[in-house]
């Protein structure tokens, strides 16, 4: 056991590295960037394309998609408006910084002011790995249920940034926010939380001007 123990720890600290080097390339880039995380369903791509619709006319963005196969989510971020680029895991159930890295060579990033990294759908393993991102962001669904900070507290713990998506479907579905929300403050007071829906353009101008305001300010 502590040999497997030490493994881990090398494993996670030659990532921390290569994303240290993510972060700094982006730094000096002048690129703000998102790593979104969530269970598969949750709204991910939606809120991709939400978001690239609303801040493109200030804003130059970029998306790193990735999956264990196919491009289809790339594919609706290009179709939106977005220089974009796949990573496909073949198997594995997050990114890590170095697919990151080699993505990042795959885009020109002249000129971007926003970078998101779509995470490949799972809410544990990719909240062990840093990718080099300025802000973790979980994304969570009122069909998922309200019980999803207790049953993950490793990732919500990390996030910067919380978004409960599909709130237009709270009057059909048996989801108590104050109990979701309730979770959330308990594991991490300081985190932004956001409720929207993309399908119905509800709370996404919030979001939107939250996050104009991390992309304008000096890094």
């Amino acid at each position: 056991m502590p040999e497997q123990k030490y493994v881990l720890e090398k494993i996670f600290q030659a990532n921390d590295n290569i994303a240290a080097e993510n972060r700094y390339k982006l730094d000096k880039a002048g690129i703000y960037s998102l790593n979104l995380v969530a269970s598969p369903g949750a709204g991910k791509t939606s809120l991709v394309e939400c978001t690239i619709k609303m801040l493109k006319p200030q804003f130059r963005i970029s998306v790193i998609n990735g999956d264990i196969a196919t491009r289809f989510d790339t594919d609706r971020a290009a179709a939106v408006g977005a220089q974009a680029a796949q990573i496909n895991t073949g198997g594995e159930c997050h990114l890590d910084a170095m697919m990151v890295k080699t993505a990042l060579n795959d885009l020109s990033l002249a000129g971007v002011d926003l970078l998101i990294i779509e995470n490949v759908g799972n809410l544990v393993c990719p909240a062990s790995f840093k990718l080099g991102t300025h802000c973790m962001v979980v994304v969570a669904s009122v069909p998922e249920g309200d019980d999803k900070p207790y049953k993950y507290p490793g990732t919500y713990l990390k996030a910067d940034v919380i978004i409960l998506n599909k709130i237009d479907l709270l009057p059909y579905v048996p989801f108590n926010v104050e109990t979701f929300l309730r979770g959330v403050r308990i594991l991490n007071p300081n985190a932004e939380v956001f409720e929207v829906s993309c399908l119905k353009d509800l709370g996404l101008d919030r979001w939107s001007n939250w996050l104009s305001t991390k992309i304008r300010s000096p890094r």
